[in-house]
């Protein structure tokens, strides 16, 4: 085969032919556009290769893509958890909310008399020693609560004041032993007297003959006697009414209406003569001091 150009041709023609070549065929093709056919056959013919080159970059942009969206994901996902851990923590501290507000709206709804002052109190601390049942509550003397003083809950009663300090005030049980409050039987208005049995789910009533009218489920209610308690307060109900041939008195329990192992608010309540006294008191010492 003969090569177009000889051996003898210097490449500077070489290059002047290209040219002049290369250039004859641009103006040719801006002129009467001969060459459109050929460059859409070229182009079509290159267009698998333009494809396959862009291909690992594609595949690195979704690769990347994939990582960050699932980096973007499992972030979410933590958050969200995070979120639903914090949320269910509120949604307990709501119920409790809930719950406790429930209690103190059922106190401060007790059937006491319109003309008492009403205190709310909480349990602070209960009595360690097994033979006396009693709790500590958060009020004392600043209050005005006094010696003596009936404790209430939303069920009914609860006990009584027995010792005052400035802040704090020791409550003795109705449960407790040493305790006694007058009742009468809500049914029939019978008269007794509830003793503490120790334990804080059962009252005892002594000295009841055994033909007096009393049923098991019989609710017992303060009967205001004594001037402590006032009258028609809840206190137990009759659980058992047993009678031994030969015994002058009948066995009575009853178990109060108050879950005493579980309180945790009670209610002080003052009428008017002590809320007069304990004013009058108030004055003496600020006189004093």
């Amino acid at each position: 085969m003969k090569p177009i150009f000889a051996t003898s041709t210097s490449l500077q023609l070489r290059l002047f032919l290209a040219v002049i070549a290369s250039f004859s065929l641009i103006v040719f093709d801006s002129k009467f556009d001969s060459f459109l056919n050929v460059r859409l056959y070229l182009n079509t013919a290159v267009s698998p290769l333009i494809y396959a080159a862009n291909i690992p970059s594609e595949m690195l942009k979704g690769v990347s893509n994939t990582v960050v969206n699932r980096r973007d994901l499992r972030k979410k996902v933590v958050e969200q958890q995070d979120k639903l851990f914090i949320q269910q923590v509120q949604l307990l501290a709501l119920k409790h909310l809930k719950q406790e507000n429930k209690r103190l709206r059922a106190l401060l709804n007790s059937p006491v008399h319109a003309d008492q002052r009403k205190l709310v109190a909480e349990i602070i601390t209960v009595n360690s020693d097994p033979f006396s049942l009693q709790v500590v509550i958060n009020k004392g003397a600043t209050d005005g609560v006094y010696i003596g003083q009936p404790i209430l809950n939303e069920q009914g009663v609860v006990g009584q004041i027995v010792d005052v300090a400035a802040t704090y005030s020791r409550v003795l049980l109705i449960a407790d032993i040493s305790h006694g409050i007058p009742v009468r039987v809500q049914r029939n208005d019978i008269r007794a007297i509830a003793n503490g049995s120790g334990e804080l789910n059962s009252l005892n009533l002594p000295y009841v003959p055994h033909s007096t009218d009393i049923q098991v489920g019989d609710v017992l209610v303060t009967s205001g006697l004594g001037g402590v308690f006032p009258e028609g307060y809840p206190v137990a109900t009759i659980t058992d009414f047993t009678y031994q041939t030969g015994q002058p008195y009948a066995q009575v329990e009853a178990k109060p209406v108050v879950e005493l192992e579980r309180i945790r608010y009670v209610l002080l309540t003052w009428d008017d003569d002590n809320t007069s006294n304990n004013n009058a008191e108030q004055s003496n010492k600020e006189e004093a001091l």
